[in-house]
């Protein structure tokens, strides 16, 4: 019988989890910040190497920087402003927020894609030529997107809420 109960007031904790959307906020925002970091340390790898000898190993650090860039925008978009863009975010500040900084947030995002489609299959020319130039705009619109989405976290999950350093390893 105490099992039966015990085994009850546990499905009750999961589907209260489950309705509950802050833990569904909190690991989207949790695997939002993996994927910022993992592309912030690829950035800066990439920022140290020099775009005029391409080599294997510098092309094959592009390609996994703009897998992680694109998983990154798209796990903002899809994932963390998705309740809001569908009407179903309810704490006003949270709205507030969202549509003070997203103006701002989409352009971050057309930035980011518009580099991830040059280079996608951009040739060693190409790559010697605008690649410095263009990680460094790409790296000003990435601070800028992560102090807003700072702000947004913030205001979903509150103050208490200790976002780690986006700081490269």
């Amino acid at each position: 019988m105490e099992s039966e109960a015990a085994c009850a007031g546990n499905m009750n904790d999961q589907t209260s989890t489950e309705s509950n959307p802050r833990p569904r906020t909190r690991k989207l925002i949790d695997d939002l910040l993996r994927q910022r970091q993992e592309m912030l340390v690829l950035l800066w790898e990439l920022s140290k190497l020099d775009a005029r000898d391409v080599d294997n190993t510098f092309k094959d650090l592009l390609e996994d920087f703009l897998e992680i860039l694109v998983d990154y925008i798209a796990s903002g978009h899809f994932g963390l402003y998705r309740r809001i863009a569908e009407g179903k975010e309810r704490r006003y500040p949270v709205v507030e927020t969202a549509q003070e900084i997203y103006p701002r947030i989409s352009r971050t995002t057309d930035i980011a894609i518009d580099f991830s489609d040059r280079y996608e299959t951009a040739n060693d020319d190409r790559l010697g030529a605008s690649l410095a130039q263009d990680l460094s705009t790409l790296g000003e619109e990435v601070t800028t997107r992560i102090e807003l989405e700072d702000k947004l976290i913030l205001a979903m999950l509150g103050p208490e809420y200790a976002i780690p350093a986006a700081a490269p390893a």
